[in-house]
């Protein structure tokens, strides 16, 4: 009958429903979080203790990704040495960065002028203004050793978040290396963690964007067929 109410299992069968729904979602999430989670490490790599990690020392979040570059480290240090929003930008994915307000501009070539970084050095991520914010986002150089790593590290004001992201190469014979990131994030609260690993996947698309754009650049290779060394690895 019109505008009867609705009964108990009515009501039941919408509650099921729904959570069925969001166990479908959240089922959807995590697949996702392990597909994109540690994109092209190895599970040592992974695991190991890198530097910069004593920086956030319970981090909320761990990401590691990496691939193989068909040239030494000599060779791949100084596009490391240059990235920045303001400098070189981050080689990949440009067109989602300018969606994003971004306003990146990848270089495809070394710039001498930008070849030198030091302990305290603010490295630019997006500009001022970005998404409201004064300053817009930036780290810092905690540690940097040349040819071997970079160490970039953040934190805000209030402390209500602690990251780290830093860059290491390790050489593999004479004439390749192994370019490797990793990110830690340290959050206080549940929904932050929550909103974090909903926007990771597109994280990880700029992530993995930069290091193939890195390869790419260095290898010499079109930008449209690049090669992979490692077949353990996915690119």
């Amino acid at each position: 009958m019109s505008g009867a109410l609705p009964t108990q299992t009515d009501v039941m069968a919408k509650t099921t429903k729904r959570i069925a729904e969001t166990a479908a979602w959240l089922a959807v999430l995590y697949g996702a979080r392990r597909y994109y989670r540690d994109w092209g490490a190895t599970k040592q790599e992974a695991r190991m203790r890198l530097p910069g990690d004593a920086l956030v020392g319970d981090p909320a979040v761990q990401t590691t990704e990496a691939l193989c570059v068909d040239a030494p480290a000599a060779a791949v240090w100084p596009w490391l040495v240059q990235m920045g929003q303001d400098r070189a930008g981050l080689y990949g994915c440009e067109t989602l960065k300018s969606l994003a307000g971004l306003r990146y501009h990848d270089t495809y070539r070394v710039h001498p002028e930008w070849q030198h970084r030091a302990v305290g050095d603010v490295v630019r991520l997006a500009p001022e203004g970005w998404m409201g914010l004064a300053d817009g986002v930036t780290m810092s150089v905690a540690e940097i050793v040349p040819e071997k790593l970079l160490v970039l590290h953040a934190t805000r004001p209030d402390l209500r978040w602690n990251a780290v992201w830093s860059f290491h190469l390790l050489p593999h014979w004479e004439d390749r290396v192994r370019l490797l990131t990793r990110a830690r994030i340290a959050l206080r609260h549940p929904g932050e963690v929550f909103a974090l690993e909903l926007v990771r996947p597109l994280i990880a698309l700029g992530t993995r964007g930069l290091l193939l754009g890195i390869k790419r650049r260095v290898e010499r290779l079109d930008a449209t067929s690049p090669s992979q060394s490692c077949p353990a690895v996915m690119v």
